[in-house]
């Protein structure tokens, strides 16, 4: 889930909303992006979700799934990326990086 999310922004960094219009490529991109975290999201466990609340779970899952049965609603797309993405790539690189260092 991190990697794709670092991927997604870094699809639209120093990039604007109408950038996306002239660039199929680029915008599909974010709906991707938010398709296969959303998908990943889906498949944690219930028990790994429950150690870590920070994270809205259902509500990623519902935006894949929103996404994706509106047809890659690009508008959505990008202000979930530019909007809501960055927190949530914060938190979750803070979680692998404290799970890192629990490591034996």
């Amino acid at each position: 889930m991190y990697d794709t999310a670092r991927d997604a922004l870094d699809f639209v960094k120093n990039k604007t909303r109408s950038d996306l219009d002239g660039n199929r490529v680029l915008a599909l991109s974010p709906v991707e992006s938010i398709d296969i975290i959303g998908w990943a999201a889906s498949k944690v466990s219930k028990e790994s979700r429950d150690q870590f609340p920070e994270i809205p779970w259902v509500v990623i899952v519902a935006m894949r799934n929103r996404l994706i049965h509106a047809y890659y609603d690009i508008d959505r797309a990008w202000d979930t990326i530019t909007d809501d993405l960055p927190p949530r790539a914060s938190t979750l690189k803070g979680i692998i990086g404290n799970s890192e260092a629990t490591k034996p």
